[in-house]
């Protein structure tokens, strides 16, 4: 049987070799910017420099992302150390540069303070097979990618997002890629990112298309972001400058960021109602500048209102958390149970009669609906009823995992990835449903190729929700799916 010879693609800076494997190639670890180290390492990404003869690009590059010993994650995300941690990983079915396929561009989750482009969840495999080439992105994570930093640039996660954007346009063509058609898509604190990419200014332009998979935007005040950066600089005994954070070696900041943005109380549900109520600590930031207002306000002001989104969650993100707790909430009435994490009388009666089918499974299930609710679920409705008039589609991801047994937080995404054979089982049993992958991968495709997932718009039937893996004696498509959310809409 012959044998592709290696693939080597020419860009920007210079040559790169890649991989076959199968019918697809991949090149990995490509830097779009300088390592942020040193003077850079507080700075704006800068372009990398060129480089003579041919660069391997055969295995993963450096990660932001932190080995903790013992950690045990949703979705395996390896840790790559090193310090060149801006890079990106292109797979590609033709890299002869001549297909002008259309273009994938995910960016990975993780609460913004962790997560890694290098999961095998993130393979490009299945998107190649279909003729989508596929580019996953790294970008600084925590404090060195969000905090603020008086005298540095802020939000330089974010900067980095458009970086890798904008090396995406100057050089997927060399790929077989179309840079006039590229959807971005992200899961979790990834769906935030195309959310807030949607709703700048400045990101207009680098992409065609977006698909946002349980969204968590930050949108951090800039009071808030100062304040944190302040109680950071103390624990680490440094002033809160560019001058005085770059003398703290980076694991250092990584271990005290969790501490600075903890709570005081020693009211064990105080952290809960801190991130119900004010969000994610580190993440993009209402700098004035790039991100000049909180992004469901920018969508609603008409940002990005020409570009097709695709937008929703799992049905429990959260309800594990809490499943973990059902004996001791067995006998608290659920009314009780939301007050404790703050929900206002009126709210809670409306938001039970909403949720009685939740209900009746118990007061953890109705906390974990909640939480789920409140941070992602609400914020779904909320995204299309801004967006209007814009072409919006709207779903749910409802198969339970029989390992969980909720539909919880990144259950959804080797289904949209169809990578059911990379690693799932610990999340989604031995024999997760391929049919449920074909459909929902199947829909990602559709969307990226024609921008149609293939179920009504929002703007053409408000409320219209595609369920997947839903009871299959329901339709798929439900004609008011979030209706238990607007209690908190």
């Amino acid at each position: 049987m012959p044998q592709h010879p290696d693939p080597i693609v020419t860009i920007a800076p210079g040559r790169v070799r890649g991989l076959w494997r199968g019918e697809s190639a991949a090149f990995l670890g490509i830097p779009f910017a300088q390592a942020p180290v040193g003077d850079l390492r507080f700075a704006a990404p800068v372009p990398p420099e060129p480089w003579d003869g041919v660069r391997d690009a055969i295995e993963y590059g450096a990660t932001a992302h932190r080995e903790k010993p013992g950690e045990v994650t949703l979705i395996p995300e390896p840790s790559v150390p090193g310090e060149a941690t801006l890079n990106v990983n292109v797979f590609t079915p033709s890299p002869d540069g001549a297909a002008a396929l259309p273009v994938l561009v995910y960016i990975h989750g993780g609460g913004y303070t962790e997560g890694s482009p290098a999961s095998p969840w993130y393979d490009g495999a299945a998107f190649n097979r279909d003729g989508v080439v596929t580019v996953t992105v790294s970008y600084r994570l925590g404090f060195d990618g969000f905090g603020h930093i008086a005298g540095a640039p802020g939000n330089r996660g974010v900067r980095d997002w458009l970086a890798a954007l904008a090396w995406v346009r100057e050089n997927i063509s060399a790929f077989g890629g179309d840079p006039g058609r590229v959807t971005i898509a992200g899961q979790s604190a990834g769906g935030g990112a195309v959310l807030t990419l949607l709703g700048m200014p400045a990101a207009q332009g680098l992409f065609s298309a977006a698909w946002a998979m349980s969204p968590a935007l930050a949108d951090v005040p800039p009071e808030r972001a100062r304040t944190l950066s302040a109680k950071l600089a103390n624990l680490a005994g440094v002033a809160p400058t560019r001058d005085g954070f770059a003398g703290v070696p980076e694991a250092t900041l990584v271990r005290l960021q969790g501490a600075a943005a903890s709570t005081d109380s020693k009211d064990r549900l105080a952290g809960v109602r801190a991130i119900l109520s004010e969000g994610l600590p580190w993440g993009p930031m209402v700098d004035g500048d790039l991100i000049t207002m909180p992004t469901v306000d920018a969508l609603r002001a008409g940002v990005g209102s020409g570009i097709p989104l695709v937008v929703g969650s799992t049905d429990d993100e959260f309800t594990m958390l809490t499943d973990r707790l059902k004996n001791k909430l067995r006998l608290v009435p659920a009314a009780f149970g939301l007050g404790l994490l703050g929900v206002a009388p009126h709210a809670r009666a409306e938001y039970l009669r909403a949720n009685a089918a939740q209900h009746r499974k118990g007061t953890a299930a109705v906390l974990g609906r909640y939480a789920t609710d409140a941070v992602f679920r609400a914020g779904v409705v909320r995204v299309a009823e801004a967006r209007a008039d814009a072409p919006t589609w709207v779903y749910r991801f409802e198969w339970p995992s029989p390992v969980i047994g909720w539909a919880c937080h990144c259950l959804d995404v080797p289904f949209w990835f169809d990578c059911l054979d990379a690693g799932v089982e610990a999340l989604a049993g031995d024999r997760p449903p391929r049919a449920l992958a074909a459909a929902v991968h199947g829909s990602a495709v559709s969307f990226v190729r024609d921008h149609d997932p293939g179920w009504p718009a929002w703007r053409t039937m408000p409320g219209a929700t595609r369920i997947f893996g839903g009871d299959p004696s329901r339709p798929d498509v439900s004609a008011d799916g979030y209706a238990s959310v607007r209690a908190l809409v």
